[in-house]
C-alpha cells in the first residue's frame, strides 16, 4: 500500500497516542472527520496498523526485571524453528521475540517478577526444551528507551 502524506501524518499521531478522536487527528492533517475514520479503516484492513495497545508500566504490575536472550536452537530445521517460533508466540513472559542471523537464532526478550521467577521461567521453556543448544541471558539494568513508534516517510511517487 502506497502512504500519501496525510496517511503518514495519521499514522505518526495514532503511534504517539491511539486515543486520540477522529476529530483530533483530522485536525492534525486536514481531514474530516468522518475521512479520517475512512482512512484508519482502510490502514488497519492492509495491515498497515497492526494493533492498537495499551503500553504497560512493567514495575506497575510487579514485572522488575528484563532480560535479553540469545537462543541457539539443535540444529537449524524448518520443522524446529517452526516449534520454536509457536512456543514464543504462545509463552507469555515473551514480549518480543526475533528470528536472526549471526551467533543465536533467536533474540528473546524476557520479563520476570524477580529472578527466582527467571530461574523458573528458564526451566521450564529453555531447558525442557531438547529443540534448544543453548541461551545466553543478559539482564537489563535499565530500560534506556522502550517504545514502537517508527519513522514513517510517504510512499507515494
Amino acid at each position: 500500500m502506497e502512504l500519501d502524506r496525510i496517511d503518514v501524518g495519521i499514522l505518526n499521531a495514532v503511534q504517539r497516542n491511539n486515543r486520540l478522536t477522529s476529530e483530533e487527528i483530522g485536525s492534525q492533517v486536514g481531514l474530516s472527520p468522518t475521512a479520517c475514520q475512512r482512512r484508519l479503516k482502510t490502514l488497519r484492513s492492509a495491515g498497515v496498523i497492526e494493533g492498537d495497545v495499551s503500553i504497560v508500566s512493567p514495575k506497575a504490575v510487579g514485572r522488575h526485571v528484563f532480560m535479553l536472550v540469545l537462543v541457539s536452537l539443535e540444529r537449524e530445521r524448518a520443522d524446529i524453528i517452526d516449534r520454536f517460533k509457536q512456543a514464543i508466540r504462545t509463552t507469555p513472559e515473551v514480549m518480543n521475540g526475533f528470528y536472526v542471523t549471526g551467533d543465536a537464532d533467536f533474540v528473546l526478550v524476557i520479563t520476570a517478577k524477580n529472578m527466582e521467577d527467571y530461574e523458573q521461567f528458564t526451566r521450564r521453556f529453555f531447558y525442557e526444551n531438547r529443540d534448544i543448544k543453548s541461551f545466553k541471558t543478559l539482564v537489563v539494568m535499565d530500560r534506556v528507551k522502550a517504545g514502537f513508534v517508527i519513522p514513517i516517510e510517504p510512499t507515494e511517487s
